[in-house]
C-alpha cells in the first residue's frame, strides 16, 4: 500500500549506533533500525522484539513552522529521521504501514514542570542509539538520557536525570492514533492503570482498546493528573476524557535514574498487569536488554551470510529485521485475546500464538513466502489466526488490525496466503475449513459479501465494468480476485476437489477479458463491453489512488501482473520477442516502480524467455543498488509491514517467489559469497540449504553455470521441495 503523506525533512539527526559491543554482536551488529525512517519508509527505530506486541518508540511528530511556532505534523510513523524535537515515547506503533496506527500511551521525562502541552515540553535531541530491542537518546533541553527496552508484551524505560526538579509525564491525549478517549486511575503512588481507545486505521471507523498497567521504581515527591489542562493533585479516582494524563515530580541528584515498567494488553487491565508481572520480574534493565538482543540473534540467525561487504550485510539484516516486525502477537501470556470483530475475550488454549496486523494485499507477495521458508512455525500460527478470525467473525481477514477489520486495499489476499502456505508444506491446520472459508468469500453475492466488491458483475460479465459503484480500480480488483482464485484452484486440487479446482482455474483467467488487441495492454471496460476512451498508459504524479481502472498504479504496472498466466500474456502480446520488447520498455523507461507491489516481480520475468535470464540478473542487481541504502532514506518508499524488506531479502539471496501458489523460486545471482537458510526440522526434511557464489569479482553479476548438489543445473528456477530437503546450489559467475 503506497504512502499518501509526503514529508519535508527540515534537519538531520546524527544516528550513532552499535557503540556497545557487549550488546551488539553477531547478526544484530548489522541491523540499523534507522533505515527507512525517512522519505516515507514509515519504519521506526524503537525497541521491539520479533513479532512483539509491545514496541517503545520515540515520538517526534512536531516541527517548527514559523520562527518559534511549533506545529503538529503526524503521519503514518511515530518517528521521521531529521525532525528536531522528541515529545515522548509511545507504545504499540506499527512499523512500515501506510496509515497511522496505535502509537499511544506517550511518556516523556522533562524539566518543564508547569505545562501539559507537548509543544511546551518537547525537546531537541542528539546521540541516538538504536539496536534490535533497544533505543537510547539524549534530550538536550533537559539534559536527560532516555533508554528503552522490551519484552514481548512489556517495556521498561530508564531515565538518567541531572540534578534538579523534573517531571515524568504520561500524556494520553498525545498519540499517533487518530481516535481519542482514555482512562487512567491510581492504584498507588507506584502503580497506575487504564486504557486508551485505538482505532480509525486509514480513516476506517473501527476501534479497539489498549489496556495498560504501569509501575514506577521510585516514589515521586508529588504526583497528580490533568484533564483538559486542569491540574488534579493526587487524584485517585478514574480520570476519563480526551486530553488527560499523569505527572510524576522528582527532585533528583546528578545521574540519578528512575525506571518505569509498562505492560499492555488488548483484553483487560488485569491482563496488562499479568503480562507485566510475568515478563518483567525486577528492575534489571541491562538483563532485559541482553535478553532482547539474544532473541533477535536467535531469529536473525535463521539465515546466515558469509561475506566481507559490511554495507550489503547491513542492508540485508536490517531488511530481515523489518520482515520480522509484523504480524504481531496479540494474545496475553495466559492466552486471552480479543475476538475478531466482536472483541469478546477468547483464549488460544495453548494451541497457537494469536497474531494481528495482517497487511495482506502487500504481504502475500513476499513476506509470507519468506516466513513460510525460514520461519514456518510462525507462518502456521498466522494461518491458524486467520482461520480463527473466520470462526469468530464469519469471514477471512483482509487488512486486520487488533481484531478489527479495516477492509483497506482490494482482492481476497487471505485465501492466497493460506493456500500458498499449505502447498509449501505448512499444513497442520483444518484444510477443509480453510477451503470452506475461501469459497464463502469467492461465491457469496455482493450484497452480503464484505470481501469481494464487484463479485456479481464479475460473474455476470466476466469482468468488473469501470462504472461499477463501490469498486476501487475494477481492472486491478479483477486481477487480484484472479490470483486468489488461482490459489483456491491449487489448494482445492491438493485436497482432491477436482470440480472446484477446475471451476476456479477458469475464474482465475477472467483478466483476459480486459486485453486490448490494439494497444496490447489490459484496458478497463464499460458495462456495454466497450473499452474506456480516456485510457492513459502512464500515471502522472503520486501512485495513489491510481489511473482510472487501476489501484495505486497504471497500465504498465498491471500489464505483467497476472503471474499465474504469463504464458497467455506472451502469446497475446505476440510471442517471446514482442513480450521481451515490452518488458524492456517497462524497465528502461522506469515504468517499473520498486515500491509498487503489483510490479515487484517484473525484473524476474526475463527468466521466462530462454537466453534472456542475464537481464533478470542485471535488473535485480541494479534495483538493489539504486533503491536500498544504509541511510534513513534507504528504503524505496513505504515498507508496507515488511513487504519491501522481504523483497530485498529474497533478492539478495538470489531467489524470488514470483507467484504465490507456484512453488518455483526464480533464480538470479546472489549478492553474497554464501547464504545458508536454516530449515525448521518440524516442517522440512533438510537441515539447511546453501547458495554459494564462485568466480566473484567486483564487476561480475552474470551467471555462467550452476550446480545443485554437485550435479549440473541448467534451469533458472528452483522448486521449493528442492530447497527444503537441504543441499547446496553452487552458482559460478562469468569472469
Amino acid at each position: 500500500m503506497q504512502k499518501v503523506i509526503l514529508y519535508i525533512t527540515l534537519s538531520f539527526t546524527l544516528n550513532c549506533f552499535f557503540v556497545d559491543k557487549y550488546f551488539a554482536f553477531g547478526k544484530t551488529q548489522f541491523v540499523n533500525p534507522f533505515i527507512g525512517t525517512q522519505s516515507g519508509g514509515n519504519t521506526n527505530p524503537g525497541a521491539v522484539l520479533p513479532w512483539g506486541m509491545m514496541s517503545a518508540v520515540p515520538f517526534n511528530g512536531f516541527e517548527p513552522k514559523y520562527g518559534d511556532q511549533i506545529t503538529q505534523n503526524f503521519g503514518p510513523s511515530s518517528y521521521v529521521s531529521g525532525r528536531k524535537y522528541i515529545s515522548g515515547f509511545n507504545h504499540g506503533s506499527v512499523s512500515g504501514a501506510g496509515c497511522p496506527a496505535l502509537g499511544i500511551l506517550t511518556i516523556m521525562p522533562t524539566n518543564v514542570n508547569n505545562s501539559f502541552q507537548p509543544q511546551k515540553y518537547l525537546s531537541p535531541y542528539s546521540t541516538e542509539i538504536a539496536q534490535p530491542g533497544f533505543y537510547k537518546v539524549h534530550l538536550d533541553t533537559s539534559n536527560i538520557t532516555a533508554e528503552l527496552t522490551v519484552t514481548k508484551r512489556c517495556a521498561i524505560h530508564r531515565y538518567t536525570f541531572p540534578k534538579g526538579e523534573h517531571s515524568i509525564l504520561l500524556n494520553l491525549g498525545l498519540s499517533l492514533n487518530p481516535t481519542k478517549g482514555a482512562m487512567i486511575r491510581s492504584v498507588s503512588e507506584y502503580e497506575f492503570e487504564g486504557y486508551h481507545i485505538a482505532g480509525a486505521f486509514c480513516n476506517r471507523l473501527i476501534s479497539g482498546v489498549m489496556y495498560f498497567y504501569i509501575k514506577i521504581q521510585k516514589q515521586p515527591d508529588n504526583w497528580g493528573m490533568w484533564n483538559n489542562n486542569r491540574d488534579i493533585r493526587q487524584f485517585t479516582r478514574e480520570n476519563v476524557g480526551n486530553e488527560l494524563g499523569l505527572y510524576l515530580r522528582y527532585k533528583t541528584n546528578d545521574m540519578e535514574q528512575v525506571l518505569i515498567k509498562v505492560g499492555i494488553s488488548y483484553t483487560s487491565i488485569a491482563n496488562a498487569k499479568l503480562n507485566l508481572e510475568t515478563e518483567i520480574h525486577d528492575w534489571d534493565f541491562n538483563s532485559l536488554r541482553k535478553k532482547a538482543t539474544d532473541e533477535w540473534e536467535k531469529q536473525l540467525g535463521r539465515i546466515q551470510i558469509e561475506d566481507n561487504n559490511r554495507k550489503n550485510k547491513e542492508i540485508f539484516y536490517t531488511a530481515l529485521y523489518h520482515s520480522l516486525l509484523q504480524p504481531n502477537i496479540l494474545n496475553d501470556v495466559n492466552g486471552d485475546y480479543p475476538a475478531y470483530k466482536s472483541l469478546e475475550t477468547k483464549n488460544t488454549n495453548g494451541q497457537y500464538e494469536r497474531y494481528t496486523v495482517f497487511s495482506l494485499w502487500d504481504t502475500y507477495r513476499t513476506l509470507h513466502p519468506l516466513l513460510s521458508l525460514a520461519y514456518p512455525e510462525r507462518q502456521l500460527d498466522m494461518v491458524k489466526s486467520m482461520l480463527a478470525m473466520y470462526d469468530e467473525g464469519g469471514w477471512l481477514p483482509k487488512w486486520e488490525i487488533n481484531s478489527q477489520e479495516s477492509y483497506v486495499m482490494v482482492g481476497d489476499p487471505a485465501s492466497i496466503v493460506i493456500a500458498d502456505s499449505y502447498l509449501r508444506g505448512i499444513d497442520n491446520f483444518d484444510a477443509q475449513k480453510a477451503l470452506t472459508a475461501m469459497l464463502k468469500s469467492a461465491n457469496t453475492p455482493e450484497s452480503q459479501n464484505p470481501l469481494r466488491p464487484g463479485i456479481d458483475s464479475l460473474k455476470k460479465y466476466g469482468y468488473i465494468p469501470q462504472d461499477s459503484k463501490g469498486v476501487w480500480g475494477p481492472l486491478s480488483t479483477t486481477q487480484e480476485y484472479g490470483i486468489a482464485d488461482w490459489n483456491i484452484a491449487q489448494f482445492a486440487a491438493a485436497l482432491g476437489e477436482k470440480k472446484i479446482a477446475d471451476d476456479f482455474k477458469k475464474r482465475s483467467l477472467l483478466h483476459r477479458n480486459y486485453f486490448d488487441m490494439e494497444s496490447k495492454f489490459l484496458r478497463p471496460r464499460n458495462v456495454d463491453g466497450s473499452f474506456i476512451k480516456d485510457f492513459k498508459l502512464v500515471l502522472k504524479g503520486n501512485l495513489w489512488p491510481g489511473n482510472p481502472g487501476f489501484v495505486e498504479g497504471d497500465a504498465w504496472q498491471y500489464l505483467f501482473f497476472p503471474p499465474h498466466d504469463i504464458s497467455w500474456l506472451k502469446k497475446s502480446i505476440g510471442g517471446d520477442k514482442k513480450f521481451l520488447k515490452k518488458l524492456d520498455v517497462a524497465m528502461d523507461s522506469a515504468y517499473f516502480i520498486m515500491e509498487n507491489e503489483p510490479d515487484m516481480h517484473y525484473p524476474y520475468l526475463f527468466n521466462t524467455v530462454k537466453g534472456q535470464e542475464w537481464k533478470t540478473q542485471y535488473w535485480v542487481n541494479k534495483t538493489i543498488q539504486e533503491n536500498f541504502e544504509t541511510t534513513p532514506d534507504g528504503l524505496p518508499g513505504n515498507d508496507d509491514c515488511g513487504t519491501i524488506s522481504a523483497w530485498v531479502v529474497f533478492s539478495m539471496m538470489g531467489i524470488y517467489p514470483t507467484c504465490p501458489g507456484n512453488l518455483n523460486y526464480e533464480l538470479t545471482s546472489p549478492i553474497f559469497d554464501k547464504v545458508t537458510i536454516k530449515l525448521h526440522p518440524d516442517f522440512y526434511k533438510g537441515n539447511e540449504f546453501s547458495m554459494i557464489l564462485k568466480n566473484r569479482i567486483e564487476s561480475s553479476i552474470f551467471i555462467k553455470s550452476m550446480k545443485l548438489n554437485d550435479n549440473n543445473y541448467s534451469k533458472f528456477n528452483i522448486h521449493h521441495s528442492d530447497i527444503v530437503i537441504g543441499g547446496t546450489l553452487e552458482i559460478i559467475l562469468k569472469k
